[in-house]
């Protein structure tokens, strides 16, 4: 009797074995487990992509033939030209699941159906894990309804699947019936019902299940551990997870990764990364999931030292730039300021995919770089990268953000020939750069010809043009409709309000201010911050809460005497309050960013890069400052504000005065 191998590494290494010798009658069978088809695919792919790189691969094109020569091979146990064994079934089911060879596991289930072993209860349980691994979720349900025996491995496995398979509703139903036929779970079946648990909106079931947890005894393990933590994370629970954590008698890169993740998706950066230092002294070697959730929750603050400082951590280790990580990392420094590095990190990933090509139209875009989105987006389309909604999306906003209107127009049409379908974000955009370019008539019409409902965020759209070109009767227009739809945004008022205050219509800037107060609705105040020396320094305007509010106040006159000489003229347009011209002058000059300028020229190094973030839109005065002041200190200056990325140099801005 010929034994498989237990796994398909030592098929394809035992060549010299008597299975796969050419005199062996059970060649052709062993033909397709070696055949590339089997070989080459990704485990991670998916069901679907597998059905995709099927189709794709010359050797199998007709994927009805290869059944059907796969199903003769396996006609060979029937003629007795290989001894029945049920360890066959399972070998080759194993070999299915692992390489995600839904089609070639039906057939292997279609012969198995055919054979003496259909009530062999692992190879049943074998069968549902395959459909449950290859994406076939409701063939491993079909399977598991006419199983005439089932034991805890059985219902595992389909929790598992369910879990697996984004149905977490489906698994945690599982459990209480699981229960009352008699069998107990294990650490397994607790590892995919808190999966589940973490998928769905409310914490009850999850809660539940930590109790049967506790009850079992397997809290102490470190992988039940380890998705418990997991589970309170997601839910945003931090302090729980926290708890459970710090209580685990033993800890692995699993537990580490859930937390982690847990800080980056609540934007608790330096959570995230003291966490990731104290994983590094437990030495745990990160994972690609542990850097990609450190670079997100870095881009998401902007902490490009920290960043810079994974990333040597990463490649000190030999990390490939594979897409997962390389993408985040990517959107890390493009984030963080440094679109040069993004650039770099773009040019070594090992390979790129749709989510790469978007990560860096999506950093050019918001550095202002038009012109460079649309040569990469073209770019794209000759090596044969199948665009997107997000890929639409980031070309459209560069061409807003560039005044490429023509251009703008034209990929807003292209979206035509690759089948996507515009969302309401794509409707922004274009309502945004016939704004910008002041073409009021135009957007207009485009709003009233949209087949679907305009929301508040396209109505907002038209409302900021109408702040930047002062045009107070379509604003207010636009501004009711905003209204109405989102009442509770502050934005839209204050963007009112100061189209009003900028035109000297001080009573309507008034009553703005009346029914914003009658609301509830609250401005949020603008600050900016600033990390020097790895401490951050958040300012607001006409901030004197700093211990070097005095040393800010004399550099900033200082070098704002410097610009004056050079042609700097205050815009006192953009204090928007009823006082004299030399008190707006004054209060002019202590807007939050510019705090954050003076105190940057003060404490870092000559001819550094200076970085400052900005929680809104930066305004006009202080963006004819920093170009002046780019110039007389001969530095660069980056600042991200709400919009974009605005690199100072040599007195312009890389968006050409147009934002």
């Amino acid at each position: 009797m010929y034994v498989l191998s237990s796994t398909i590494d030592a098929i394809l290494l035992s060549t010299n074995a008597a299975l796969i010798s050419s005199s062996s009658p059970t060649r052709p069978l062993f033909s397709m487990l070696l055949s590339p088809a089997f070989r080459t695919s990704s485990p991670a792919s998916t069901a679907t992509t597998t059905t995709t790189t099927l189709s794709k691969d010359p050797q199998i094109n007709n994927n009805e033939e290869e059944k059907k020569q796969e199903e003769e091979e396996l006609d060979l146990i029937d003629s007795g030209s290989f001894e029945q064994d049920p360890t066959v079934y399972t070998k080759l089911l194993n070999n299915c699941t692992k390489l995600k060879k839904l089609l070639e596991g039906r057939s292997i289930h279609a012969h198995f159906l055919r054979s003496q072993f259909t009530h062999n209860l692992v190879i049943q349980n074998t069968v549902l894990n395959m459909y449950a691994k290859c994406g076939s979720i409701d063939e491993a349900r079909k399977v598991f309804e006419e199983m005439p025996d089932r034991d805890m491995v059985t219902w595992t496995a389909l929790i598992t699947g369910y879990s697996q398979n984004d149905r977490p509703r489906d698994a945690l139903l599982l459990f209480p019936q699981m229960l009352r036929f008699g069998f107990d779970p294990n650490q397994f079946t607790f590892s995919s019902l808190l999966k589940a648990a973490g998928a769905v909106s409310t914490d009850r079931d999850g809660r539940q299940v930590h109790g049967f947890v506790i009850k079992y005894g397997v809290d102490s393990n470190v992988y039940v551990g380890s998705s418990l933590v997991d589970m309170y994370a997601r839910w945003g629970l931090m302090d729980e997870a926290r708890f459970v954590f710090d209580g685990l008698v033993s800890k692995n890169d699993v537990s580490y990764n859930a937390l982690i993740a847990g800080h980056a998706r609540m934007d608790e950066g330096e959570q995230a990364v003291r966490l990731f230092r104290a994983m590094q002294r437990e030495e745990f070697r990160p994972t690609h999931f542990t850097y990609s959730s450190v670079f997100t929750v870095c881009a998401s603050i902007g902490a490009l030292e920290q960043g810079k400082g994974v990333h040597g951590h990463m490649m000190k280790l030999g990390e490939q730039l594979v897409a997962f990580v390389g993408n985040t990392l990517l959107d890390m420094y493009a984030k963080s300021g440094s679109i040069e590095d993004a650039k770099k990190v773009f040019d070594r990933l090992v390979r790129r995919d749709v989510v790469s090509w978007n990560s860096m139209l999506n950093a050019c875009a918001q550095h202002g770089l038009g012109k460079e989105t649309v040569e990469r987006f073209e770019q794209m389309l000759r090596v044969g990268i199948e665009p997107n909604a997000i890929t639409f999306l980031c070309v459209l906003t560069a061409c807003s953000h560039a005044g490429l209107l023509d251009k703008g127009q034209y990929y807003f049409e292209l979206m035509k020939k690759y089948k996507v379908e515009p969302e309401v974000s794509h409707y922004v955009t274009i309502v945004d750069q016939l704004g910008r370019a002041g073409q009021f008539d135009r957007a207009e019409r485009f709003i009233e010809n949209m087949p679907i409902e305009p929301n508040a965020a396209v109505w907002g759209a038209l409302l900021g043009s109408c702040r930047m070109h002062k045009n107070m009767e379509l604003g207010a227009y636009a501004a009711e409709r905003v209204f109405k739809l989102d009442p509770r945004d502050s934005g839209p008022h204050v963007l009112l309000y100061n189209i009003y205050a900028s035109g000297g219509r001080w009573s309507d800037a008034a009553k703005v201010r009346k029914m914003m107060k009658e609301s509830g609705v609250k401005k949020e105040p603008a600050c900016s911050w600033v990390e020097i020396e790895n401490a951050v320094h958040v300012f607001v305007a006409n901030d004197d809460a700093h211990p070097q509010k005095a040393e800010m106040c004399k550099k900033w006159e200082e070098i704002c005497g410097q610009i004056k000489e050079i042609g700097y003229v205050p815009d006192t347009s953009h204090v928007l309050l009823f006082v004299d011209e030399q008190e707006r002058e004054t209060k002019l000059q202590y807007h939050s960013e510019k705090l954050a300028l003076a105190l940057s020229l003060l404490k870092m190094p000559p001819g550094s890069t200076i970085q400052i973030k900005k929680n809104i839109r930066v305004c006009g005065d202080c963006h004819s400052a920093f170009k002046f002041v780019s110039k007389v200190v001969q530095r660069e200056i980056i600042l991200r504000d709400t919009n974009r990325f605005h690199h100072f140099r040599d007195g312009s801005c890389s968006c050409g005065d147009y934002w």
